[in-house]
């Protein structure tokens, strides 16, 4: 049995959730995101609590899921989602637009990132990109294809990563 599932979500201030038939949809101040309950989910709200339910015992795994994924949208319209990635390496910055990251990482040529919809980034300093938006989703599969031009290796440490990850670092061939 899931017991993730019968966590209850508690819902801020200023944000509301309507559910027309299967569709679930929320919003808040940020904007607004939609997701479709799978049958047998059961779905309640009292005052400021959410809470899901399945019939059967197979199902408590996708409720668990989709109990994580309302959470995960109520968190996004009420205060948002944001990464960190920081560059390592002589001549490595970025620079961010309102649609794109041009960044430049060691290649031959500077590589030019355009941003999904409903994901924002800015540069505080020309080594760190911050990465902004209200899907969760969508947030963290632009930080991983923004890493994956360059990916941080093991023995110099040269590389993009995410501004909490650890690099195990490896000694170098002996002669």
């Amino acid at each position: 049995m899931s017991r993730v599932a019968k966590n209850p979500i508690p819902l801020p201030k200023g944000v509301d959730i309507k559910l027309d038939g299967r569709d679930l949809t929320v919003k808040g101040g940020m904007g607004s995101l939609g997701i479709t309950l799978t049958e047998g989910i059961g779905f309640g709200q009292e005052d400021d609590v959410i809470t899901l339910s399945y019939e059967k015992d197979s199902q408590a795994a996708m409720a668990g899921t989709t109990r994580a994924l309302v959470n995960n949208m109520v968190k996004g319209v009420s205060e948002g989602w944001e990464k960190k990635l920081v560059l390592n390496g002589v001549g490595y910055r970025a620079k961010s637009s309102k649609t794109s990251v041009n960044l430049t990482v060691g290649l031959s040529h500077p590589v030019e990132y355009s941003l999904p919809e409903g994901v924002s980034a800015e540069s505080p300093s020309p080594t760190e990109i911050v990465l902004k938006g209200i899907d969760k989703q969508a947030v963290g599969q632009a930080a991983a294809e923004i890493r994956s031009y360059r990916p941080p290796e093991p023995y110099k440490g040269k590389g993009i990563r995410y501004e909490d990850e650890y690099v195990r670092r490896k000694e170098a061939k002996k002669k």
